[in-house]
Order: structure tokens, then C-alpha cells, then sequence
């Protein structure tokens, strides 16, 4: 469990201690109702409008070397030798060749400059076209070498031995944990997420309490809260509770059903059994109201989606985001936040085989979610970004990469302050050299070994700018993101400034 400021979260107590007056780990609507007065006041919100946040995991550790390229000559050449390419600039081990990426190339509004100040130039993944085209659209931006930190950390601080003052994040380079960090600022075992830390700000603002996390890929610790609780649904709908299901046949009666229902929705005198029947009956309403917004995107725009989607996996997920998102109304939702997610990202091997695959189909993906929001008119209402345990090694294992840390990251959505990079490229280097001195050549700052990015942004700055967005208010940040008060100073600021205000 993250450490909380006491002085800076009355409201997040005053949820626990309402969150006592449930029973099982259910809230109780005296408990909701409660909760929505403490946290009216602190959370930015106008009359009527939706706001939508819809975090895209990606499993397993993303590779960065092959995701967002170096492309400029003298870049690409340092990669390239890196990675064990060709002589000419082709494909090579695990580089990927220049040309290749020509279709990908992005083009900034100002060339990014790298800590030591020199112009880079960038292009995607060639499986990233989609993704290139909503970037060089402005539509989309990358988020520069962003990973887990504590409080700034340089390389000298890493090697230091003194951990007080210097702390690393925890668990580095475990999936595992490195996933529940992500997601929550605290390693595995960690029960309440930064994703549910908003929600739980932003209850007052929904009718259905329910419906303000929602996950498409099963449990997550991102979307739980003190009060926000997850709701699970697949690609297909509302997961069923199937003998009480609304027309459904058990041992080929249909009265048998309707009798399991009405046995799930009776008043009990044993407070056990009540309290279970509650939470029966809360889930039997929930199914139907997805249901019924379901139905109704279905009616309005079942064709657009059905041509924008692919078959893949997390382009249904989308899809059902989609499709949830356009039957907010129904739902009565103003903000929620969304968790969809792709597996298979631990190329230990294989990469070159493997990994533009997995790009294309998120690249695909997300664009085909934007074209959706634009169809449904909220492109400016709804931010979809991306996450991952870690990033890589830039150095090749013979066949892949071996586990990282800090990696590049994708912002999308019609509020984001599109092509452009945020944030500082690091130079593209796998060497340990120190001067005479025994420090660390300018080059060789921003890795701690075999091109392990050393994050230059942390995951609180990349969260702090899209909760801001979201309608966080500055004084409830450190509720959300405990170790956001650690940043703000020179050149690791809180607001990373992707997003249009």
C-alpha cells in the first residue's frame, strides 16, 4: 500500500471511513451519497460534460528501440550498430532498416532535441502506419522515456548505496511488479489504483456509481479505488449471471429462472444472506443497463463500428469502450476510465518476428478507436494513452531484449496537443564510459546499462497531466498520485503539457 499525506486527503479518509459502513466490500448507497458531498467540491467539472480516460496496457514490457525509432542518419547509425544491423543501413539482428520506416516517419512540429542537445529525428515501427498518420495529423503525440521514479534520480544516484536518499522504485525489472507500480505507485499486492483514485473524486459527478471503471480485460488493480469499483465486461457485453438472466432456460425451464431470480432479490432476515442478495441485485440491474446501452449504440452506429473494428483482440476491446462510451447517457456516466490491454510483449526472442505484429494491431487499434469517438463526436472528450511494465534493453540479447525500464509512450485523442514529443530523448547509447573523473560521459547518463532507459518522466508527471485533464483538482493530485509531490521542480514538472486545457 502507497503512503498518503494525512493533511492533504481528508476527503480520501472521509471515503474510508463511509467505505465502513459496507458490508462484504460493497457500498452501501448511504455510503456512495456520502462520499459524492465530500467530494463535490474537488473536482473541476462543468454542467453536462463527459470526460473519458482509456488506458491501453501493454503486457509483458514493450520494447522502445523498435517502437519509436531513431531515424536521422547519424542516429539511426548508432542504433543500427547497437541493434546489429546491416551494412547500408538495412535490416540486421534486431534493427530494423531505414527505408523500412519511411512511411512512419514523423514529423514534429520542432525537432526534438536530446540531452545533449542534439536534433533527432523519428519514425515508427513500419506496422505503426495508423498511428504515424494520427501523429503527423495531430491527433496523437509521444511521451519521451517515461517509467516508474520515486523523486529525480540520476545515474550516480542509482549506484549510490545510500537508498534513503536516493530510492529506487522497487522491484524494478519484475513484471509482476512493475505492472502493479504502473497502475498504482506501489508493487504487487497493491489493492487501490490511481485510475480508481479519480473515479473515486469523480462519483458525485455519475447517477451509476458503477459504471465509473470499467475494464474490458479482467481484473486490475488500475481501476480499483476506495469507492470506485471495477466493473468487468467482455467483448461480447455484460458478463451474466446466467440462471437469473432475463429470459435464460435452466434445465430447459424458463421458470426456473424466473424463481432463482426472485430467490436472488428477496429481503433476508440473516444480514449475510441479505447483503449477498443486495449484491445480486445490483448485478442483475447493472447487466441490464449495459445491456440496454448496448442496444441502443447498436441501433445508432452497430455499421460504422462494425467497418472500423478489426477481429483481434483489443480491437473488439475497444470497440466495446466504444460502444459503452456512446451509451454513457443510458449509463448515466459523465467520467469514467477505461482499461483495455495487449499481452505478448516479453520478446526475450523472436522479436523482429514477433513485435511489429503486435504494434500493428495496437497502432490499428487505437487509431480505429479515434475514428470511433469522431463518428460518436466526443473526440474531445475521451484521451486514450498507452502503458507498459517497462521498456527494454536497446542492447540485443542474440534473438530479442532483456527486461528494461524507462520507455517511449502514445497520447491520443482530439484534446491532445498533437505532433509533437514531450519530454527528452535519450541518446541513443549501451556504453558505461566515465571521464577521468569517474563520471559518467554526457551520453552514458541516461541509462544504467545496456540501453536501460534511466526515465527522464515519471509515471506520476505522465498521470498527474491526464488526471489534470480529467478534472483533478491540483490540491487533491497527491491523493491520486502519492509521489507527485516529489516532482515539480526544474525540468520535471507536473503538467507535461499534451493535453489542450
Amino acid at each position: 500500500m502507497h503512503l498518503l499525506q494525512p493533511d492533504q486527503h481528508a476527503r480520501r479518509a472521509f471515503l474510508k471511513r463511509s467505505a465502513q459502513l459496507a458490508l462484504s466490500g460493497t457500498a452501501l448507497p448511504l455510503a456512495l451519497n456520502l462520499a459524492a458531498m465530500g467530494e463535490a467540491a474537488a473536482f473541476n467539472a462543468t454542467a453536462g460534460d463527459y470526460k473519458a480516460l482509456v488506458c491501453v496496457f501493454l503486457y509483458g514490457g514493450n520494447d522502445y528501440g523498435n517502437t519509436v525509432v531513431p531515424y536521422d542518419n547519424a542516429s539511426y547509425d548508432l542504433y543500427s550498430t547497437i541493434r546489429g544491423g546491416g551494412v547500408g543501413r538495412i535490416a540486421g539482428g534486431i534493427a530494423l532498416g531505414q527505408s523500412a520506416m519511411t512511411p512512419t516517419l514523423l514529423a514534429p512540429l520542432s525537432v526534438p532535441l536530446d540531452s545533449m542537445g542534439v536534433s533527432r529525428q523519428f519514425a515508427l515501427n513500419p506496422g505503426m502506419t495508423a498511428l504515424a498518420g494520427l501523429f503527423n495529423s495531430g491527433q496523437a503525440a509521444v511521451q519521451l522515456n517515461v517509467g516508474p521514479l520515486v523523486k529525480p534520480l540520476t545515474r550516480a544516484q542509482y549506484h549510490s548505496s545510500d537508498r534513503v536518499l536516493y530510492p529506487r522504485p522497487p522491484q524494478l525489472f519484475s513484471h509482476n511488479d512493475q505492472q502493479s507500480i504502473w497502475q498504482s505507485s506501489s508493487p504487487e499486492g497493491s489493492t487501490v489504483g490511481w485510475g480508481g483514485n479519480m473515479a473515486d473524486l469523480a462519483l458525485s459527478l455519475n447517477t451509476a456509481a458503477t459504471f465509473s471503471c470499467m475494464s474490458v480485460t479482467g481484473n486490475a488493480v488500475f481501476l480499483s479505488g476506495d469507492q470506485a469499483l471495477q466493473y468487468q465486461v467482455s467483448t461480447g457485453g455484460a458478463i451474466k449471471i446466467n440462471a437469473a438472466a432475463s429470459g435464460a432456460s435452466v434445465y430447459g425451464s424458463s421458470a426456473v429462472s424466473t424463481a432463482i431470480n426472485g430467490l436472488l432479490k428477496q429481503s433476508r432476515t440473516h444480514v449475510l444472506e441479505n447483503e449477498y442478495n443486495k449484491v445480486s441485485t445490483r448485478a442483475l440491474a447493472a447487466e441490464s443497463s449495459v445491456t440496454a446501452a448496448l442496444r441502443l449504440t447498436d441501433a445508432t452506429l452497430g455499421t460504422p463500428l462494425a467497418a472500423t473494428f478489426a477481429t483481434d483482440s483489443l480491437a473488439q476491446q475497444l470497440k466495446m469502450v466504444a460502444r459503452l462510451i456512446n451509451g454513457r447517457s443510458t449509463l448515466g456516466a459523465r467520467r469514467q476510465v477505461f482499461l483495455v490491454s495487449q499481452g505478448g510483449f516479453d520478446l526475450h526472442d523472436n522479436l523482429i518476428r514477433d513485435h511489429g505484429t503486435l504494434l500493428a494491431k495496437v497502432s490499428e487499434a487505437m487509431a480505429a478507436f479515434y475514428a470511433a469517438t469522431v463518428e460518436m463526436g466526443v473526440a474531445q472528450q475521451v484521451t486514450a494513452f498507452t502503458a507498459s511494465d517497462f521498456g527494454r534493453t536497446l542492447a540485443s540479447n542474440g534473438d530479442g531484449s532483456d527486461h528494461g525500464w524507462g520507455s517511449h509512450h502514445f497520447v491520443v485523442g482530439g484534446a491532445v496537443k498533437g505532433q509533437q514529443f514531450y519530454g527528452t530523448a535519450p541518446p541513443v547509447s549501451v556504453a558505461d564510459t566515465k571521464d577521468s573523473s569517474g563520471i559518467y560521459l554526457p551520453q552514458n547518463q541516461w541509462h544504467v546499462g545496456q540501453g536501460r532507459l534511466l526515465p527522464s518522466t515519471s509515471v506520476d508527471q505522465y498521470a498527474a497531466t491526464l488526471a489534470k485533464w480529467f478534472g483533478v483538482d491540483p490540491s487533491e493530485m497527491a491523493g491520486v498520485l502519492p509521489k507527485i509531490v516529489n516532482f515539480g521542480g526544474a525540468g520535471y514538472p507536473v503538467d507535461l503539457g499534451f493535453m489542450q486545457p
